[in-house]
């Protein structure tokens, strides 16, 4: 979708922000915290605004973003907040924390549409839909950058050079298709430096799953064959693959060498396996993904199925939040926005429901899919079986999340009482320290909600000024650098990064410095709770649960919430080991070298070959080091400086 400068500030006043590609400014309101001022804010929008496609952001007093939208004609659909009375009650609690708006130009609806998911997937508003799920979709591999390419798994960014196929719903998924591939195709799955390395060939030869190119046992002609017919499986010609294989080993029978004839037999298996894996008949439907939602208690689920060349990749259920208030037709058209914002968009999407949208989203997405995209609900036939299945799986998954969430809740609302809060927590907080005889020592967070753990708010701590083998101080350490920059940066405690629970890994000793350090940083009403080995050393599977001001509880061994908090206790203990872990690998692979400034790897390498150890580099002689190939005499005197600072 080409992108042209779309115009320039509307508001003289000064914008924010512009680039060369779209025009973008902020109007700011007043930060009194009522509807009144939300509306004026709006309305001194308004009075600047273009009769153009765009996006709009509606940010508080704070600058947080509460909401994106995007509009065919940006005047008249932000004009459309200032008649409060027409609006439901979400939309004027939003208003009414409204204090300024930031505004995105754009080329067309469809482009505002695409920047309208990037940005609500950037910020994670309140007031939008939000397709929580922070997981990248793996996908296989087929590289073209080696004689003798690779096939794996892969996540993330699509730089390498190569054919990717899918997404596949889960790493299960693909793990099991890329085992039967290399049955099916013998192709390599090591890495191009264990490729180099190799005299004899690996396990995987032995085990019939690679051809061992490696060792040539198969010339680069053969091994080009078998990726080309990779490609061809994978792209959706998996009959005509199986019937060229088929007939190669009716020849090989025939010539009596029963050898490559049972090998072909084993890769036909393999196809028949990937054939016969399939959740659902998606038989001549090329490429497509299927949608279905289902909703009940205010909740959603959306049961997605990726189909690619005829095939059943996975499927995954989603469980879109903020849906309050909205219709399920503006849910759908906003999953589908975020669902594809990275992933490839199939040529074909099936949905259980007409969109009012639905042309402007197909047109929104033909530029990564690579050409026309069919957005369409289908009425009869093997298309409406498939949306009915999907359908049944959607309300499965809604009906599971519901008992799961009741179970969950149930036990929130246990721990609340048991740990005396006001409230049932929705952000705990859990700390661990890791070291060995002091050395490598560090602190660790994790944080859990009432959905799980949330791995992106984990946080690794290194001590720094407390004696290393000093539990009590490196506790009192993590917690005052911790809390101390939360005082800092968010003393009212209004960015949603505040626990409700704080459970620290010890006994009495750990509580009693912790209790020290939050109560010189001035911090009120912190739940603070320790976490110690029962009786008997945990080996009854008790807990001791130390409060600050010294009373001890225990909870009965079968109890659901002892489960819950050991859990939460093991992940600590699993993330601070982890990345202790981490640290001394990195450690042990470090060199003095490496604190030398202007050293880079390659001059480390040189002089390790020369002098052998970096102890040698350290007593060599000025004259000595300037001998050293690929040593300057700049280089020699900065490396004999280091070393020799007094002269």
């Amino acid at each position: 979708m080409a992108r042209t400068p779309a115009g320039t500030p509307h508001d003289p006043r000064g914008a924010e922000r512009f680039n060369e590609d779209r025009a973008t400014y902020t109007v700011r309101g007043s930060d009194q915290p009522d509807l009144e001022a939300g509306v004026a804010a709006i309305r001194e929008t308004v009075r600047t605004l273009p009769a153009r496609p765009g996006v709009y952001r509606m940010q508080d007093a704070r600058g947080e973003v509460l909401y994106v939208g995007k509009a065919r004609v940006l005047r008249n659909r932000v004009a459309n907040y200032t008649q409060v009375d027409r609006l439901p009650l979400r939309l004027k609690r939003m208003i009414s924390q409204t204090r300024s708006m930031t505004i995105v130009t754009t080329n067309s609806e469809a482009e505002a549409l695409l920047l309208e998911a990037q940005l609500i997937k950037r910020f994670r508003p309140a007031y939008n839909v939000l397709l929580r799920d922070d997981k990248s979709f793996p996908f296989i591999l087929l590289r073209a950058d080696h004689a003798f390419p690779r096939i794996t798994k892969h996540r993330g960014a699509r730089k390498a050079v190569g054919n990717y196929y899918g997404p596949f719903a889960s790493a299960g998924s693909v793990n099991t298709t890329i085992n039967a591939l290399q049955k099916l195709f013998l192709l390599r799955s090591c890495t191009d430096s264990f490729f180099s390395r190799r005299d004899r060939p690996c396990l995987l030869y032995q085990i019939k799953r690679c051809s061992a190119p490696c060792v040539d046992r198969i010339d680069q002609a053969g091994y080009a064959e078998l990726v080309s017919e990779a490609r061809d499986f994978l792209g959706g010609k998996n009959q005509a693959v199986q019937k060229k294989i088929e007939a190669q080993m009716r020849e090989a029978a025939e010539a009596m060498d029963f050898e490559r004839a049972a090998m072909l037999r084993d890769r036909l298996r393999a196809a028949t396996f990937i054939q016969g894996s399939q959740a659902i008949n998606a038989e001549g439907l090329g490429n497509a993904d299927i949608f279905a939602m289902a909703c009940k208690g205010g909740q959603v689920a959306i049961q997605a199925f990726f189909i690619r060349g005829g095939q059943n990749w996975g499927h995954r259920a989603f469980f879109p939040t903020h849906t309050e208030g909205l219709s399920e037709e503006e849910v759908l058209t906003a999953f589908l926005a975020q669902f594809y914002e990275e992933v490839p968009p199939a040529r074909t999407i099936l949905i259980d429901r007409a969109l009012p949208e639905a042309e402007l989203v197909a047109e929104a997405f033909r530029e990564a899919a690579g050409g026309k995209v069919e957005i369409s609900v289908p009425q009869r036939g093997d298309r409406k079986r498939l949306i009915q299945q999907a359908t049944r799986n959607a309300a499965e998954a809604l009906d599971r999340r519901m008992a799961e969430s009741g179970s969950k809740a149930k036990i929130m609302r246990e721990v609340a009482d048991f740990f005396e809060l006001p409230e049932v927590p929705q952000r705990i907080e859990v700390y661990d320290n890791s070291h060995i005889q002091g050395a490598h020592a560090l602190g660790a967070m994790i944080v859990a909600g009432p959905e799980g753990f949330l791995n992106g708010q984990y946080r690794k701590f290194n001590i720094k000024t407390a004696q290393t083998n000093d539990d009590f101080g490196m506790m009192r350490e993590v917690m005052a650098r911790r809390f101390g920059r939360a005082m800092t940066e968010d003393p009212d405690r209004q960015s949603g990064t505040w626990p409700d629970l704080v459970l620290i890994d010890g006994g009495k000793g750990q509580m009693s410095a912790v209790r020290e350090v939050v109560e010189e940083l001035g911090v009120e009403d912190l739940p603070l709770i320790g976490i110690a080995k029962g009786p008997h050393h945990g080996r009854d599977g008790r807990e001791v649960f130390h409060f600050p001001d010294g009373r001890e509880k225990m909870l009965p061994v079968n109890s659901p919430v002892l489960f819950y908090l050991q859990r939460l206790r093991d992940e600590a203990h699993r993330f601070a080991i982890g990345a202790h872990r981490a640290k001394r690998s990195r450690a042990i692979t470090a060199s003095p070298l490496d604190e030398i400034p202007g050293i880079g790897p390659a001059r480390k390498r040189a002089l390790l070959l020369h002098f052998g150890t970096a102890g040698k580099v350290r007593a060599a002689s000025l004259h000595d080091l300037q001998r050293a190939p690929g040593v300057s005499a700049a280089v020699a005197q900065t490396i004999y400086d280091f070393y020799h600072p007094n002269g």
